[in-house]
């Protein structure tokens, strides 16, 4: 015999909308809180020298080779016909143009030659090559 009648319970509501916005919350707060480590495109150990400058980056175009021989103008991968087709149109915009070769200890020396060559092909008139400096 049952006595009392027992009331049927349903599943507990929970309200998905505030659990969405405290999520928001916090997403929000580690975005701003979290700092974002800047890693170089390409990774190069340049060569050393010890009576190296620091020059000015104006009107510079730096030319990056990787160890694989990959060319880099401005962190844009491109081939040796399209960078020098490039740095005449850099010569052509602005004359004083300056081209910095920043090639890896182990790259090919001939692409380094070839680099400075299309410089030189394109009028301009001081290419540079960066080095890492100090011990």
């Amino acid at each position: 015999m049952q006595f009392t009648s027992r009331k049927r319970r349903g599943p507990p509501t929970v309200i998905i909308i505030s659990l969405i916005d405290v999520l928001i919350v916090v997403l929000i707060f580690l975005m701003v809180t979290t700092t974002f480590k800047q890693q170089p495109s390409v990774k190069l150990t340049l060569p050393e020298s010890k009576e190296a400058k620091a020059g000015s980056s104006e009107n510079l175009r730096i030319v990056t080779i990787s160890k694989q021989g990959v060319l880099y103008l401005d962190k844009d991968p491109m081939t040796l016909a399209k960078l020098q087709e490039k740095l005449v149109e850099a010569a052509k915009a602005n004359p004083s143009t300056t081209v910095a070769v920043s090639a890896d200890a182990d790259a090919p020396w001939g692409l380094v030659v070839k680099v400075r060559d299309a410089a030189q092909s394109a009028n301009i008139k001081q290419v540079n090559a960066n080095v890492k400096t100090g011990p």
